[in-house]
C-alpha cells in the first residue's frame, strides 16, 4: 500500500501592532496638554508680532488696505520725525532714574521686612498694596499730592521752607514727578527681593559672626553675593515694564509740557490711534522691540562678571 506523506501545515499570524514606548506616549500627553498654551501664544503673541513687523514695511490707516512701501517709514524716522528722538530720550531717561530706584527701594523695604518683627505681615501687605492699585487711581492721587497750590507736597515743604515745584505743569519736573510716582510700584521687586533673602542658608551668617563680621560685612559679603540672580531678574523685569511707561503720561500731562513726558509708547499711541498711521506706529514699535532686545542681551553678557550662583559659578558658566 501507499503511504502519503503528511505535508506540513505553515500557520501564518497577523503582525502584532508596535505599542508606542512610554517617551512617545508622554510626549503625547504633553503636547496635548500644552497644546492650549501653544494655541494661544501663536493666537495673541507670535502672529500679531509677525503682524507688527510686517505693516511697519506698509502705509496703513485701517480704513483702506495696507499699501506696500518698503523701508520709507524707518527712513522718515530716522531723518525727519523729531519727536521719535525726543520720545526715546524721554523713555531713556525715565528708565535710567526708575529701574534704579525701584530696585534699591524695594530691595531696602525687602531687608526691613525680613526681620523678625511684631505685626510683619501687617507691613509686607502695607508695603505690597500699592502693586495693586490701578496706574489710574494712583495717578489722579499723585497729581492731587503734588499739585503745586493746595497739594499735600506743597504743606509739606511749606512746613520746612522751602518752595514747591510746579511738577506737572513745568518741563523740567514733569518727569522727576512721573519717576516718584513709578517708585511707589516697588512692592512687587521687594517681594521678590524677600523670597530671595529667605533662601539665602542661615549658616552662612552663622559662620560669619563667628568670624567677626559685623552687619555691614555680612550684607556686602554674603547677602548681595547671593541675591545676584535676584537681582538680574529684577533688573531685566524693570527694564522691560520701564521701556513700557504710558498710563502715567497719558492720564497726567498728556505728554507735556512741551513733549517733556512724551514716553515712546504713548508716541506710538498717538500715531496709530489719534492719527491713524498704523504703519507707521508698527515700525515704531518694531523698533522698540529691538531697542529693548538689545538692552536685554547687553545686560545679560555684562551679569557673566557679577552674578553668582550658590554652586560659585558664574552667570555665563551656570547657564
Amino acid at each position: 500500500m501507499r503511504q502519503t506523506q503528511a505535508v506540513p501545515t505553515v500557520s501564518v499570524t497577523a503582525p502584532r501592532l508596535r505599542r508606542p514606548s512610554l517617551a512617545r506616549r508622554e510626549a503625547g500627553w504633553g503636547y496635548l496638554f500644552v497644546a492650549p498654551w501653544i494655541i494661544g501664544f501663536l493666537a495673541f503673541s507670535a502672529i500679531p508680532i509677525a503682524a507688527v513687523i510686517l505693516f511697519g514695511f506698509t502705509e496703513y490707516s485701517v480704513l483702506a488696505p495696507p499699501k506696500w512701501t518698503g523701508l520709507h517709514n524707518y527712513v522718515k524716522i530716522f531723518t525727519s520725525d523729531k519727536l521719535f528722538w525726543v520720545s526715546l530720550g524721554n523713555t531713556l531717561f525715565y528708565v535710567a532714574l526708575a529701574v534704579p530706584g525701584q530696585l534699591l527701594i524695594g530691595f531696602g523695604a525687602a531687608l526691613l521686612l525680613n526681620q523678625r518683627v511684631r505685626g510683619l505681615t501687617f507691613w509686607r501687605a502695607a508695603f505690597y498694596v500699592p502693586v495693586v492699585v490701578p496706574y489710574v487711581v494712583s495717578s489722579i492721587l499723585f497729581m492731587w499730592i503734588l499739585e503745586p497750590q493746595v497739594g499735600i507736597s506743597k504743606f509739606v515743604l511749606d512746613k520746612v521752607g522751602l518752595s514747591s515745584p510746579q511738577w506737572f505743569q513745568s518741563e523740567t519736573w514733569a518727569k522727576p514727578g512721573i519717576v516718584l510716582l513709578s517708585l511707589w510700584y516697588m512692592g512687587s521687586y521687594m517681594l521678590i527681593f524677600l523670597a530671595g533673602l529667605q533662601g539665602i542658608p542661615e549658616h552662612l551668617y552663622e559662620a560669619a559672626s563667628l568670624d567677626g563680621a559685623g552687619r555691614l560685612r555680612q550684607l556686602w559679603n554674603i547677602t548681595i553675593p547671593m541675591l545676584t540672580p535676584t537681582i538680574l531678574f529684577n533688573l531685566v523685569i524693570g527694564v522691560i515694564n520701564s521701556f513700557q511707561v504710558f498710563t502715567f503720561a497719558f492720564i497726567m500731562t498728556r505728554g507735556g509740557p512741551l513733549n517733556s513726558t512724551l514716553f515712546y509708547v504713548y508716541y506710538i499711541y498717538r500715531r496709530a490711534f489719534e492719527n491713524f498711521e498704523m504703519g507707521y506706529a508698527s515700525a515704531l514699535s518694531t523698533i522698540l522691540f529691538v531697542v529693548v532686545l538689545a538692552i536685554t542681551v547687553v545686560i545679560f553678557k555684562w551679569s557673566n562678571r557679577w552674578v553668582y550662583y550658590e554652586s560659585g559659578d558664574t552667570a555665563g558658566e551656570a547657564r
